[in-house]
C-alpha cells in the first residue's frame, strides 16, 4: 500500500502501490504540461471521496511501500490521461488488460 500525499499540511490518502504507479505517470504528465486538473479519489476507510486540485505549484509525493516497480500497463495509464482531461477529471479506473502487443513473424 502506498500513500498519495498532497501539500505540506498532511492531506494523504492510501493507495494501492500498483495504482499509485500508473497515478504517478498521469500526473507527472499533465503537471510537466502545466496542465492543472481535479483529481477525485476514493477514501481507503470508506468514508467517501476526496478531490483534489492538481496544480504545478502545490508539493506532491508519492511514497511507495513496496520494493519493486510494478509492470506499468501502457492502456491504463492512457485511459487515465484521456480522463484527467475531460471535464470530470482524473479518477482511478478499473485495470484493463494491457492492449496486445504486434506479433512478428519472420519469413
Amino acid at each position: 500500500m502506498g500513500r498519495f500525499i498532497y501539500d505540506t499540511i498532511g492531506n494523504a490518502i492510501d493507495i494501492d502501490d500498483r495504482t499509485l504507479a500508473h497515478l504517478r505517470i498521469v500526473i507527472m504528465n499533465k503537471l510537466r504540461r502545466s496542465e492543472s486538473f481535479m483529481f477525485d479519489v476514493e477514501v481507503g476507510d470508506g468514508s467517501g471521496r476526496r478531490s483534489f486540485w492538481m496544480h504545478p505549484s502545490v508539493p506532491l509525493q508519492f511514497q511507495f511501500f513496496g520494493s519493486r516497480s510494478p509492470q506499468i500497463n501502457r492502456t491504463w495509464v492512457e485511459e487515465m490521461m484521456l480522463a484527467a482531461s475531460g471535464p470530470n477529471g482524473l479518477t482511478v479506473l478499473p485495470e484493463p488488460e494491457d492492449a496486445p502487443r504486434p506479433e512478428t513473424h519472420q519469413g
